[in-house]
């Protein structure tokens, strides 16, 4: 039900008539008077001044340069479908063929100097091993022929009565030094690096087992045993010593140069004393040389050898040994 009209109670109602105008009726003044108009006209706004200076051109790409694709578009939702599109977005971990940032295995989450340092650990012990197979079984060889050239009565008489046959071995011996030395395509290349090792160990062997031919039994049997010993002690010297000789090599070169052209001097004196102290100073050098060349096989030094250079490691190994020995000979057994 509305409110009824609001009626004016200064003018009388007729009865049965209808109700005078009040506030708000059509036709009715209102109750309170009008204001007057403003006395001072409006004015309008007063227009700006240019800028006093110059508008900037627009952007324009440089033209060296292509523009460059806007924002990648969005996929429109389809009302009629009634689904929500599926945005593009890193999907849920092992889901084939989207970029997740989760590692995919183990190995992916490790650190990557944890793995390279691993790997070359057990590079490095593999590289020893094969070396040190190697030397053993060019030990073995040798020592099989110092023992026949040695214990073996007919056997020490062709090597007595044929010289040439030493000369031919120390021709061979040097072919095959300076080839596995100086090429190194050679030595790291199979089977042929194997063959010439061991065409180089078979030579050297004769050429220790006829030196060993010429002196006692006693004293090769002792000079065996004493190789062996120094071998092992100066083995475990160097890998365990803080020391690093691995950058003594120039000052080894050298000393066996010094030693070379003692050496010629010492052959045209033909003094006994000359001959002891060439071979101590051999003896010696090879020593050296030994601890030397052990550090650059085992590594973690300032130089190490390249896992690659298993026959040349095991060729050095090896000539330090049979050095030590001949020179170990001179020495015991100087009179023969």
């Amino acid at each position: 039900m509305s409110a009824p009209y609001p009626v004016d109670p200064t003018k009388s109602v007729p009865p049965g008539g209808p109700p005078a105008p009040g506030w708000g009726m059509p036709g009715s003044a209102p109750p309170y008077p009008t204001q007057p108009v403003a006395p001072y006209p409006m004015q309008p706004h007063p227009v700006e001044p240019p800028p006093p200076y110059s508008a900037q051109p627009a952007f324009a790409p440089h033209p060296t340069f292509a523009p460059q694709p806007g924002a990648y578009p969005q996929p429109v939702l389809n009302a009629s479908s009634g689904g929500c599109p599926i945005q593009p977005g890193p999907g849920a971990r092992g889901t084939p063929g989207m970029n997740t940032g989760f590692p995919k295995n183990d190995a992916e989450a490790l650190p990557e100097h944890f793995g390279a340092s691993f790997s070359d650990k057990a590079i490095r012990h593999a590289f020893i091993r094969k070396v040190y197979l190697i030397l053993m079984a060019q030990l073995l060889v040798t020592l099989c022929f110092v023992c026949l050239f040695t214990f073996h009565s007919g056997v020490r008489r062709f090597v007595h009565q044929n010289f040439v046959v030493y000369m031919l071995s120390y021709a061979v011996f040097l072919v095959t030094y300076l080839t596995l030395v100086c090429c190194s395509g050679v030595r790291r290349k199979w089977p042929g690096n194997f063959i010439m090792l061991g065409i180089f160990t078979l030579s050297l062997s004769y050429l220790a087992g006829a030196i060993a031919s010429y002196h006692d039994t006693e004293i090769v049997v002792m000079t065996v045993g004493i190789t062996c010993a120094i071998c092992l002690c100066l083995t475990l010297f160097a890998t365990q010593t803080k020391y690093d000789f691995t950058g003594c090599g120039i000052y080894l070169f050298v000393a066996a140069m010094v030693l070379f052209i003692f050496g010629i001097i010492a052959i045209f004196t033909y003094s006994r004393i000359l001959y002891t102290v060439y071979s101590a100073g051999i003896a010696l050098l090879f020593s050296m040389y030994l601890v030397f060349d052990t550090q650059m096989i085992v590594g973690g030094r300032k130089h190490e050898m390249s896992p690659e250079e298993h026959i040349f490691g095991a060729l050095v190994l090896y000539l330090d040994v049979i050095n030590i020995f001949i020179a170990l000979l001179y020495i015991f057994g100087g009179k023969q």
